[in-house]
């Protein structure tokens, strides 16, 4: 670990082998504690590769439990997070949404780290237990179209870091990874990210891991399309920026997407969308995230083709009917 500090400390770059074997070192007790919080200070102060993360990334699918949906070619609809803006779970919202459009959705979260509401608290509101038994989880998937992975039932490796990364108190390279370790390893991903620098990062690491994808970033720095500004999508097909309006949609303010002071103001915020007792903005903001993760799976559609779906799938009540059947099952 001397020695790859130095290399670090000299802004030398290291082969995604050296950082896999790191991090399955880690996972052996063998650097202490001290050194690991120099290795993730040093990868923030630098910056990360693509080969870098691929290789943490790599290690994380070898020590991860495993679950085998690829039968279904599912989605995963998820954000970076620490873009402070303390948002309503849209993403979690929209794979409802995706759900009751007839997609299967692997969602794959954890509780908020730097919002009041992350994907497990507001799954956990509604009584929800999670669960690594595959069973469970593909009963999930067949009778309601998605399943939810909470990360710290299928990630052991992160234990390891998680006392340094307490105690460091900042954004590391692990924040970068929780989307990327999907334990499932979905056929499709949504990605949000905070901002363009990210965004280049991410299409590069989908493009080597040939996962079909759609990474999006709103200028105004969320991560996920808030309709409060103009919003870049980046996928395998086309590299453009859309005005809000351009597909028949309100420009948000800012204040209308809060997500609350407690779980509880979250979880009221999430069932009114489903409900349709939302805001129109909040409505609307679920849709779009919802309409470009179902052109992922359907790239033959238009945009505004998506959009209906989505709209449909939540104003009729079937993404309603798959939250109540999730819960039930999940209970």
């Amino acid at each position: 670990m001397k020695a790859i500090l130095s290399r670090l400390f000299n802004h030398e770059e290291l082969t995604s082998e050296e950082t896999k074997q790191i991090l399955l070192n880690i996972t052996q007790e063998m650097y202490p504690e001290a050194q690991i919080a120099a290795l993730l200070t040093a990868f923030q102060m630098r910056g990360i590769t693509v080969d870098e993360l691929i290789g943490f990334h790599e290690a994380l699918m070898e020590t991860r439990i495993p679950i085998d949906f690829a039968p279904y070619r599912p989605i995963d609809i998820v954000g970076t997070g620490g873009d402070g803006k303390n948002t309503f779970n849209i993403s979690t919202c929209a794979c409802f949404v995706v759900a009751g459009a007839g997609y299967k959705v692997a969602k794959h979260g954890n509780y908020g780290a730097t919002s009041v509401s992350g994907a497990s608290n507001v799954i956990e509101q509604h009584g929800v237990r999670f669960t690594n038994n595959a069973d469970t989880l593909k009963r999930s998937m067949e009778e309601c179209n998605i399943a939810y992975l909470h990360a710290q039932l299928f990630n052991p490796a992160m234990k390891f870091v998680g006392p340094v990364r307490k105690a460091l108190g900042v954004r590391t390279l692990f924040n970068l990874l929780g989307p990327l370790v999907n334990p499932c390893k979905p056929a499709f991903q949504l990605l949000g990210v905070a901002d363009l620098s990210q965004m280049r990062l991410y299409t590069n690491v989908f493009y080597k891991l040939g996962i079909d994808f759609a990474v999006v970033n709103s200028l105004d720095s969320y991560d996920e399309i808030s309709l409060t500004d103009e919003f870049k999508v980046m996928t395998r097909n086309y590299e453009r920026i859309y005005r809000p309006q351009a597909l028949g949609f309100k420009e948000a303010r800012p204040e209308e997407l809060f997500g609350g002071v407690c779980k509880e103001d979250a979880a009221r915020i999430f069932d009114n969308i489903l409900t349709n007792r939302a805001t129109a903005a909040q409505a609307q903001c679920v849709i779009v995230n919802a309409a470009f993760a179902i052109q992922i799976m359907e790239p033959q559609k238009d945009i505004e083709e998506c959009v209906a779906i989505a709209r449909e799938s939540l104003e009729s009540g079937k993404a309603l009917e798959k939250l109540k059947k999730f819960v039930e099952i999940n209970s």
